[in-house]
């Protein structure tokens, strides 16, 4: 912190959403997305671990409003359609006992009461929805289908890594796919990006110069491929060696030297 001038620790996951770094494709999804809830549509993201997926549904959450939006985030492991249903049961406040078919139909009087009442429009975001079974995936046929599938009371984010698209893809999804009106794959972070993104995390650290040298942006490109999870680790592990080192720059040398100490 002392040696490179930081104020905040840099390359942390705890960062607030409005200092995250906008990417241009980044931002386009966000964008895309809002659009998508805005009018009572469905999507999938699919992205590898790391690519900011979480960063833009975070980032789809801050740009709905309260007044109109109810917005429920789930990060859910490899669970039955019960249970699966019992989780958005609390999340929408709901009793969270009963059989299937129960919990099915208390949640669709949940959210249509909620728009018909309240003006509020429902939103489901699934993170690491490539862990979800396929008979949970098909959710998005029952919670969408409103007034024999006249009505657009509830939109659903499916969002994960490249499993999920395979699941969407296959033969027996289709009547899913034809409900997800957006359908998108995140990228890697370019070289030109990736050295934009470093400046960026440390300039919001606090420090005036970036300490990380030409040929060492390069090194972590090489190594992480631009993936900014990757990216934060190896930055924060070059920056520790440069600083056992007594260095006040971190260079190429100090990237291979936290490269060896990591799995990657």
């Amino acid at each position: 912190m002392d040696r490179f001038r930081f104020v905040t620790v840099p390359f942390t996951r705890e960062i607030n959403i409005e200092h995250r770094f906008q990417a241009e494709f980044i931002e386009s999804e966000i964008k895309s997305l809002t659009e998508i809830v805005e009018a009572r549509q469905s999507a999938v993201i699919v992205a590898p671990a790391g690519t900011g997926k979480s960063l833009v549904l975070r980032a789809l959450r801050g740009t709905l409003p309260e007044a109109r939006y109810r917005v429920i985030y789930l990060k859910l492991a490899s669970l039955s359609v019960r249970d699966m249903c019992r989780q958005i049961a609390v999340g929408l406040g709901l009793p969270a006992a009963g059989h299937f078919p129960s919990l099915v139909k208390h949640l669709e009087e949940k959210f249509r009461a909620g728009y018909e009442t309240q003006g509020l429009r429902q939103v489901l975001l699934f993170d690491d929805a490539h862990e979800m079974r396929p008979e949970a995936i098909r959710l998005v046929r029952l919670l969408t289908n409103y007034d024999m599938d006249s009505k657009l009371v509830v939109s659903i984010i499916l969002c994960g890594q490249g499993p999920l698209k395979q699941k969407i893809l296959s033969s027996e999804m289709e009547d899913i796919r034809q409900r997800l009106n957006h359908c998108s794959e995140l990228r890697l972070l370019t070289c030109e990006e990736t050295k934009a993104y470093i400046e960026h995390r440390v300039r919001i650290a606090g420090a005036a110069k970036s300490p990380f040298s030409v040929d060492a942006i390069q090194a972590l490109f090489e190594i992480t491929h631009g993936n900014m999870r990757a990216l934060d680790k190896m930055a924060t592990a070059s920056l520790k060696a440069a600083d056992a080192a007594g260095r006040g720059a971190v260079s190429a040398s100090d990237v291979a030297s936290a490269r060896s100490g990591q799995w990657m």
